[in-house]
């Protein structure tokens, strides 16, 4: 049984220590894509900081077809925000690539990412800020991230929540509910998460919290996208020299 209240509670908690510790002055800045990780981490530390201290960051990449759902998001929490478009940085960076060098679709993919996380900590040092990292447990489980893009943060307030924890703690802080239910997407290559996943979100929350699946095909799926994308949940490998 999930009791979204205590942990709602014990995360607040928790992002407060984790300013006076590592900033005590320090503004959380989140970005902010209307959906329901960045709207919930983004009101987790409203709650925790004040929303005089969350920044909210919007980075469409040209024209994005639900920014309208960042917009109530920050509108909502009534706080401040920046709207950056990231195309022209994005597209700067595929035309700088030499000739010669063909980019695979996974690494088009994931440039945007890359460079939402690079434009996130150029507002965060100018304003004294602390980025967040937005990622859930469902997400991070199956590696559905982006090392060093999405994947980055100095805080990271729900990477041990499920989808399904973090839609309870979102429907318990107020939020709309269509940002906790909204469809989640990548916003990048036009499909839902789920599709390109091939099993749905209740599916493998289920699996991570019992241990119990239905479709052992879809547990071989999940098995191996686990076991293939544990390095980013890890530390870089760091030589130890015998000295």
């Amino acid at each position: 049984m999930f009791n979204a209240e205590k942990v709602k509670n014990q995360c607040v908690d928790w992002i407060r220590k984790f300013f006076e510790e590592n900033g005590k002055d320090c503004n959380a800045v989140v970005g902010i894509s209307g959906g329901k990780d960045s709207s919930v981490a983004a009101a987790l530390c409203v709650e925790a900081l004040g929303k005089e201290r969350v920044i909210g960051v919007l980075m469409p990449c040209g024209e994005q077809h639900d920014i309208d759902c960042s917009y109530k998001l920050v509108e909502h929490l009534g706080i401040k925000h920046y709207v950056i478009n990231i195309k022209e940085a994005v597209e700067g960076l595929k035309k700088a690539m030499p000739e010669g060098l063909d980019l695979t679709a996974q690494t088009v993919t994931n440039i945007p990412p890359r460079v939402r996380m690079t434009t996130l900590y150029a507002v965060s040092q100018s304003v004294n800020g602390r980025v967040v990292n937005t990622c859930n447990l469902s997400e991070d489980w199956v590696g559905y991230s982006t090392r060093y893009g999405d994947a980055a943060g100095d805080f990271s307030p729900l990477s041990k929540l499920t989808v399904a924890e973090v839609k309870e703690i979102g429907h318990l802080l107020g939020l709309p509910r269509d940002l906790v239910e909204k469809t989640p997407i990548d916003g990048l290559c036009g499909k839902t998460d789920e599709e390109n996943l091939g099993f749905t979100y209740a599916e493998l929350d289920r699996y991570i919290r019992t241990g119990e699946i239905d479709d052992l095909q879809k547990k071989e799926i999940i098995d191996r996208k686990h076991k293939m994308n544990l390095f980013k949940l890890q530390l870089m490998p760091v030589f130890e020299p015998e000295i």
